[in-house]
């Protein structure tokens, strides 16, 4: 229920009815004191009450025809338009601000699928044309098919599995449809394992591919530090694994040469819960962007173009956030710090 406003529409009514009732029995009194006829009173006394009640009246359908106007070009797919008097201390101005921010929600949604369409269509065309023109070449007899010519087409192939992985992620994201199922793992071997999926070979060569923007970096180090070394928690490793994984993506990106990242885990603040960084070397997040970074397509100023679909870090949050678990950028003296932290079996989703 809206809280009373001294401003309410209720209240200007009530006004309008009380200042109308005490103009004619003003009149009435004036009337009786002068001897004026009585049907002059009468006229008079209308003809305030009617200015009155315009004034009134104006100043309520105003916004209301402003509103429809703008309610229209909304449905016609401009998103543009804004309602004025947001700033009304009254149930309009509420009404104003609803719109405006209904207009903003749909403004971002289109922009949003703007965007995919233009990402997808990019990511999409980029390998779709490399193995075109690779495939022209073996069928015009221009390249043979030899070892080197199919893993140029597997990268490619591989390229357009990562990208559709990730928009049926998103599709999953959006649709709710995805179950979270958790189970008790020790925290050592699992991140071992993502980080030598990454690419990270187990003597320890200072390699790194990573495994969802389809880069690869031969000279950025992976270092791993869990402490107890027996450190066990409660998710879903799945969903887990995309977490790490694109964090681990998002910083090798814009590691500098020779960089190292670092993932550690510790024990959480909370009895049960788990606490999961991954540092880099790079030049960091600028304050003014952080609340961005999660965000879908977003792909930062630093990001130099690096032809990501800047969906990773929003599927990122996406799986800390179905876990009931927080992710967000820390502060670091150097490079980028992200911190995910998971609550433990006690407060997980369903």
């Amino acid at each position: 229920m809206r809280p009373f406003s001294p401003f309410s529409i209720k209240t200007k009514l009530g006004t309008l009815v009380v200042v109308s009732v005490f103009i004619t029995t003003g009149l009435l009194l004036v009337a009786l004191r002068t001897a004026t006829e009585l049907r002059f009173i009468t006229v008079f006394s209308v003809i305030a009450s009617m200015l009155i009640t315009q004034f009134v009246a104006h100043s309520l359908t105003a916004p209301l025809d402003d509103m429809t106007t703008v309610a229209r070009a909304i449905s016609r797919g401009d998103y543009t338009r804004r309602v004025r008097g947001a700033g009304r201390r009254d149930e309009l101005g509420d009404l104003a601000s609803t719109i405006n921010l209904m207009a903003d929600d749909l403004e971002a949604v289109d922009q949003h699928r703007k965007e995919l369409v233009a990402n997808v269509s990019h990511e999409l065309r980029t390998p779709i044309a490399a193995l075109r023109a690779v495939l022209e070449n073996v069928v015009d007899g221009v390249s043979a098919a030899d070892p080197e010519t199919m893993r140029t087409m597997l990268k490619q192939t591989e390229r357009l599995g990562r990208l559709v992985g990730t928009l049926l992620d998103l599709s999953r994201v959006d649709n709710g449809v995805v179950p979270l199922r958790a189970r008790r793992f020790e925290v050592w071997p699992y991140l071992s394992g993502v980080l030598k999926e990454s690419g990270l070979a187990a003597a320890g060569r200072p390699g790194l591919s990573t495994g969802s923007g389809g880069h690869t970096r031969n000279d950025v180090h992976l270092h791993l530090d869990v402490f107890p070394p027996d450190l066990t928690a409660y998710a879903d490793v799945e969903r887990l694994h995309q977490v790490v994984a694109n964090l681990i993506d998002n910083a090798v990106k814009h590691s500098p040469t020779h960089g190292r990242v670092t993932v550690r885990a510790r024990p959480g603040d909370a009895p049960g819960s788990l606490a999961v960084e991954v540092r880099d070397e790079g030049p960091g997040i600028p304050e003014a962007e952080r609340h961005r970074v999660f965000q879908r397509f977003n792909r930062g100023s630093s990001s130099g173009g690096d032809g990501g679909t800047g969906l990773g870090l929003a599927i990122a949050r996406w799986a800390v956030e179905l876990h009931g678990g927080h992710i967000g950028v820390a502060e670091s003296s150097r490079g980028c710090r992200i911190l995910v932290t998971l609550p433990g079996s006690s407060q997980a989703s369903p």
